[in-house]
């Protein structure tokens, strides 16, 4: 486990500080057409056993075949883990008894995965990041499922999902808060999506953790811990950690010690309960698989496969600060979604024209978002237009309309004008600014001659200046270059 230096995160108890330790098991589904050992579906949503091969339902002499595009996927994401890949690993079977597991095995990788230690970086907040160290990825065959739901007196068997590929990547225990396991889990999603190896689809159980905690003193020896199973968003991480810390140190606090053991959180009630106590490696009884040789591949396989990696989160966002000037944190935000970025950077050049990257950043993060999220959308899947953002941040860099103006127009393509140019928008609707100085201080004059007493005021007290501005503007129609009038005021007024 890798020491920090930052001071420590801790959790107040009824006897002092301690320190919440986690580590995560995290089960990504391989984005494949097919199964890891099979050629049946991985399609989402079929009819119960509609996706089933007979390798898939255990049906004596079967054999499993490997599914080569899984293993380019897990070689895939190890790269992108900066991760040691091993070009040789081996598959065992995992054996236990589960109703929807028909082999009474699972076929997964132990002491030989196909990729070994590598490490994600985290940006916890915009000051803080931490490193967390990955241990392993293994390839191993998801069960079926169990319904239970389906009549009063039986549960059900669909293995639609039994032998579909999951990469389950184990961390280290790095992570000292939930607000670091949920940053982890997030980055851990974005780096995925990019790689195109899983969708992340918490909703869809195609990405679920396993979450490991415990607690100590600081400073002391590792504690006990315990497995928080199949944790299906990274709201409900945080929750079954803080619930699950608590917990621990209640008990310790309280004489007693913790068990080793498998728990389940339960959202509704904010708890965790016991599942079962937890399994050894040595109660899987781990041996290879006989039907499954040695996987083996050379260098210039997995060569090739990095040569075809995309742009990936870290890298972007290096770059976005680096030939666009942006902050980190405004380049954090836009490489979070791979798609968000590239749409950010299709309105900084559109047309061939260079745009100020952090007002296209400004727009992209904050009116244009917010109308996404309204809508459950991200940025892109909107009807709005890497061309009409362009063009209203053009319209502002050239004084022909102002922020609160170029607002409204925003507003109207999302309502009223879904299709139309911004510059013809602001034509037709006559929104230009008036910059005309001549125009401004008439207004001015008006303004500050019908109010003769406010005006000896904000000689008085220059904080006033700002209604005279807001009178100023209702009279021009919002339309009167804001920087204009705030000098034409300034010199009226003698301030």
């Amino acid at each position: 486990m890798n020491e920090r230096a930052q001071a420590p995160k801790l959790i107040k108890g009824a006897t002092g500080d301690w320190e919440v330790v986690i580590g995560m098991e995290i089960h990504a589904q391989v984005n494949s057409r097919a199964k890891l050992f099979s050629g049946a579906s991985t399609a989402f949503g079929g009819e119960p056993n509609s996706h089933v091969s007979l390798v898939d339902a255990a049906m004596p002499g079967m054999l499993p075949v490997i599914n080569e595009e899984c293993v380019a996927q897990a070689v895939r994401t190890g790269l992108g883990l900066k991760a040691q890949i091993n070009l040789r690993s081996v598959f065992d079977r995992k054996n236990y008894f589960y109703p929807d597991l028909p082999q009474g095995y699972q076929i997964s990788q132990y002491k030989n995965p196909i990729v070994g230690e590598g490490e994600v970086a985290v940006d916890v907040t915009p000051t803080e990041q931490i490193r967390v160290g990955v241990e392993r990825l293994h390839l191993e065959q998801d069960a079926g499922k169990s319904l239970h739901d389906q009549s009063p007196t039986m549960s059900f068997v669909d293995l639609n999902r039994s032998g579909v590929a999951l990469m389950e990547i184990v961390s280290r225990p790095d992570m000292r808060s939930a607000d670091e396991a949920k940053a982890y889990v997030s980055k851990l999603r974005t780096i995925l999506r990019y790689i195109g190896s899983c969708d992340g689809d918490m909703e869809k159980g195609n990405l679920r953790a396993d979450v490991n905690v415990s607690v100590r003193r600081p400073g002391a020896p590792l504690g006990t811990r315990c497995e928080i199973k199949n944790v299906n968003s990274i709201r409900f991480i945080g929750q079954a950690i803080e619930v699950e810390a608590r917990r621990q140190i209640d008990i310790i606090e309280d004489g007693g010690t913790i068990d080793q053991e498998t728990r389940l959180f339960d959202s509704v009630r904010g708890e965790t309960r016991s599942m079962r106590s937890k399994e050894e490696a040595h109660d899987y009884r781990y041996f290879p698989d006989p039907d499954l040789l040695p996987l083996e591949f050379e260098q210039a396989y997995v060569d090739a496969l990095a040569r075809d990696l995309p742009e990936l989160p870290d890298a972007k966002k290096a770059r976005f600060m680096r030939d666009y000037g942006l902050p980190a944190y405004d380049a954090g935000v836009l490489v979070a979604d791979r798609e968000t970025a590239d749409w950010f950077e299709a309105v900084v050049a559109h047309g061939g024209v260079r745009r100020d990257a952090k007002a296209v950043a400004n727009w992209v993060m904050g009116d244009v978002a917010a109308y996404a999220n309204s809508v459950g959308k991200a940025v892109y899947e909107t009807h709005l237009t890497p061309a009409q953002i362009a063009g209203l941040v053009d319209l502002i860099g050239e004084n022909a309309i102002s922020g609160k103006i170029a607002k409204d127009v925003l507003a109207l393509l999302i309502s009223e004008e879904k299709t139309a140019d911004p510059r013809a928008l602001v034509d037709a609707r006559g929104l230009r600014q008036v910059t005309d100085t001549g125009a401004i201080a008439a207004a001015v004059e008006a303004v500050v001659a019908a109010n003769p007493e406010k005006a000896e005021q904000a000689r008085a007290k220059p904080t006033m200046l700002g209604w005279f501005v807001g009178q100023v503007m209702k009279q021009t129609g919002g339309k009167a270059n804001p920087q204009s009038v705030n000098d034409l005021l300034k010199a009226r007024l003698g301030i």
